[in-house]
């Protein structure tokens, strides 16, 4: 997101002070994050969001629980709806989110506590009412969902699916650690950031024999090595159609969000085109394939960490 602009949308009583603020700023040095603390009302708040989008003109827009409801809301932007607080009065009301309230973070006005009655209660279940108002077709594509499956906070996957197919569960709970941001987030940042730029990067496959252990563990260093090739590659995962309902599952306990919709079933890995492919030297399909064959367990490249040293040397080539 290079000389991008970034919007990050707050939770309920958190400010743009927030430790997330710190993270996107982290990781996208070269974007400029901005982050306005949310007046408590929601009208107030969504019309503070309308007009930050019309003098800022936002490439991407990331929102967090009552953040994310407001950022499914704001129509004609790229968007991440972080585990949206959709229906957001009955959340407060479940959760006893009522009387007086502290800030969780500094706020530029110098306000540390506000008060939660029934009518503000009111004020939120009005604002969730207006979700999903804006979807067409285009809009569909242009926001991700993800939501966290420890979240014992708000649970609203199905709800957000009905209306937009890109709904991904990853693993965290409601409130993101740096692990669950830099394996979830990170990673659409980057898509979005590619469908933005018509960006197309080197493309890598990786049989799924590569990833699992005799044990059905993640094989030494995968993972270290599939965080680095995600930051400069395309990356597949690939399995034979017979193993849909054991390697699915799988990648989606272990790779998680990178294998979202990157996962390719065939029997015919010598028709993937592309640039390389990681594959076992039993895989006999491999033979003849189109990309650079990089046989794992091979004198060459013994293990993940032979790999990630050749990979390294390309320099995302």
């Amino acid at each position: 997101m290079a000389g991008k602009t970034v919007l990050y949308v707050h939770g309920f009583a958190s400010s743009g002070q927030s430790g997330t603020v710190s993270r996107l700023r982290e990781v996208m040095p070269q974007a400029r994050v901005i982050a306005p603390d949310l007046p408590i009302h929601p009208q107030e708040a969504i019309d503070l969001l309308h007009q930050t989008c019309e003098q800022e003109r936002p490439h991407l827009i990331i929102g967090t629980s009552m953040g994310g409801m407001y950022t499914e809301q704001l129509y004609g932007y790229d968007r991440i709806c972080v585990n949206p607080a959709l229906e957001m009065g009955e959340t407060m009301k479940a959760h006893g989110m009522t009387g007086t309230q502290q800030f969780q973070n500094p706020r530029l006005d110098g306000v540390q506590e506000f008060y939660v009655d029934k009518t503000l209660i009111k004020e939120y279940k009005e604002q969730s009412e207006h979700r999903f108002e804006g979807i067409n077709a285009e809009e569909q594509q242009r926001v991700y969902g993800l939501f966290g499956d420890e979240d014992t906070t708000v649970d609203t996957y199905d709800l957000f699916h009905e209306h937009y197919p890109q709904a991904i569960h990853f693993h965290g709970e409601h409130r993101m650690n740096d692990k669950s941001f830099m394996h979830s987030v990170v990673p659409v940042i980057r898509w979005i950031d590619d469908q933005q730029e018509k960006r197309e990067r080197p493309i890598i496959y990786i049989g799924i024999e590569c990833l699992i252990d005799a044990y059905q563990k993640p094989t030494s260093s995968m993972m270290k090595a599939v965080r680095m090739l995600i930051e400069h590659y395309q990356v597949f995962f690939v399995a034979t159609p017979p193993t849909y309902a054991t390697t699915m599952p799988w990648l989606e306990e272990h790779v998680n969000v990178p294998a979202w919709h990157h996962t390719i079933y065939t029997d015919r890995r010598d028709l993937l085109y592309g640039d390389y492919l990681i594959a076992s030297p039993t895989q006999g399909s491999s033979e003849g394939s189109l990309a650079t064959l990089l046989e794992y367990g091979s004198d060459t490249f013994k293990t993940w960490e032979e790999i990630i040293e050749y990979f390294s040397r390309l320099g995302g080539q």
